[in-house]
């Protein structure tokens, strides 16, 4: 399928906006923390100067404290809400250009592992020092989730809003999100609805509550200390925890190639710190991991992809792999395509709104990521191949309704051409 390959570069060369990758023309402007992680691994498979570029453009944005942030407003555009106006995060840090004021999954890390495996195999001679620069940009963002997402050091990463969950509108934050005021001082001027049908969108009650949260944190002068202690929705993530464990585990690797053996110690005992908590978070009756509730410290009981992410750090005992494999299947069958990302038998379950039951290559990358990890090789080459086979069909949707097969949300999106460019050289590969 070599035009279908030539097509998911052209998305990439495309969306670039001069060293950095929008996820799509319109709908998102700007460019995405976890979007440009795994779009840079989608142009490391054919242009790996590019590769590196896209991060290299993206620490651009890093906070003097470390924190990578979740948007990076390069250029101005009208066409997204919230823009720089309602973060106002520009006293915050030193540089140049102004971003948001909260954070993404850490996918970093592995990228830049990823792009450095690729540049080797491609004998550049330029990639040492570019990518120790990009290692200590990460190894900062590491420290950060640690000191100020972790502080009572118990291996688990929080977010303080669904946003930086990735999964903005996901099950999971329910009954924590209803706790959320929805009186906002802030206009909303929602611009995704005039790009999307609003029925494959957050609500616009979910959006009340989501800017509600950016106002506290917004009044608490970004401070992490403040945002901590004024939090009304602080969550311990599994899926956090395990892509940030999964890249540190990355960085670990990229330490004696980047002859930084000091830096070893540090980020091992991040790494065994992050492990001890996610396997804290296993559970039997949901054949998978499970999120915390700081606030109430109550488990979240919701089936969602968050539940399978896990498998990309940990490698599992004989039992809990067999039931997550049979857990997994038990969402595909019936699907046109998997993974939902809401078992498809909860009453949460909405086949095209965003979070709530739509597949996205991305999250299948990570699960087939963590299958091979964890030996379950057969069912990670099934999901790959109906993740191309969607795309192919479909073309390169933001996202998937797993009963239809049919694309949702933008068009020509970046993840999503990357995640093709990825998956496909795997299998051929493999």
């Amino acid at each position: 399928m070599m035009d279908k390959t030539n097509a998911a570069r052209s998305v990439l060369i495309d969306n670039d906006h001069g060293g950095y990758t929008v996820p799509t023309k319109g709908l998102y402007p700007f460019q995405w923390n976890w979007d440009s992680a795994f779009v840079s691994m989608g142009f490391a498979t054919f242009d790996i100067n590019r590769a590196y570029q896209e991060l290299e453009r993206f620490i651009e944005g890093q906070w003097d404290d470390g924190m990578l942030p979740h948007i990076v407003f390069h250029q101005p555009s009208d066409t997204y809400f919230p823009g720089p106006d309602v973060w106002k995060t520009n006293y915050c840090h030193s540089k140049k250009p102004t971003t948001s004021g909260i954070t993404q999954p850490p996918v970093f890390g592995t990228a830049l592992r990823y792009i450095y495996e690729k540049a080797l195999a491609a004998d550049r001679n330029d990639i040492l020092v570019r990518t120790r620069v990009l290692f200590y940009a990460a190894l900062r963002s590491h420290r950060w989730w640690l000191k100020t997402r972790d502080p009572g050091k118990r291996g688990l990463v929080a977010i303080l809003h669904p946003w930086e969950s990735g999964s903005d509108n996901s099950p999971t934050w329910d009954k924590a999100l209803a706790r959320v005021p929805i009186t906002t001082k802030t206009e909303i001027c929602r611009q995704d609805t005039k790009h999307v049908n609003a029925t494959m969108r957050p609500r616009n009650i979910d959006y009340q509550r989501f800017i509600h949260l950016v106002e506290i944190y917004r009044e608490c002068e970004w401070n992490p200390a403040k945002q901590w202690a004024q939090a009304p929705f602080k969550i311990a993530d599994v899926q956090i925890t395990a892509i940030l464990a999964r890249a540190t585990d990355d960085l670990i690797w990229l330490a004696p190639h980047l002859n930084l053996s000091d830096e070893i110690n540090e980020l091992s005992q991040m790494h065994h710190l992050l492990i001890d908590g996610l396997k804290s978070r296993w559970r039997n009756k949901f054949r998978g991991f499970i999120s915390l509730d700081l606030i109430t410290n109550e488990d979240i009981e919701k089936s969602t992809q968050s539940c399978f992410i896990p498998l990309i750090a940990l490698e599992l005992n004989i039992q809990h792999r067999e039931l997550i494999r049979n857990e997994i299947e038990h969402w595909c069958n019936g699907m046109v395509t998997g993974i939902p990302s809401t078992a498809p038998f909860s009453s949460d379950f909405e086949s095209k709104r965003y979070w709530r039951g739509p597949v996205w290559a991305i999250i299948n990358w990570l699960i087939t990521d963590g299958l091979r990890k964890n030996h379950l090789i057969e069912l990670a080459t099934i999901i790959e191949g109906n993740t191309i086979n969607v795309i192919e069909r479909a073309g390169f949707c933001e996202y998937f309704d797993p009963l239809t097969g049919e694309g949702l949300g933008g068009n020509t999106f970046s993840w999503t051409a990357a995640a093709y460019l990825v998956l496909r050289h795997r299998l051929i590969n493999h």
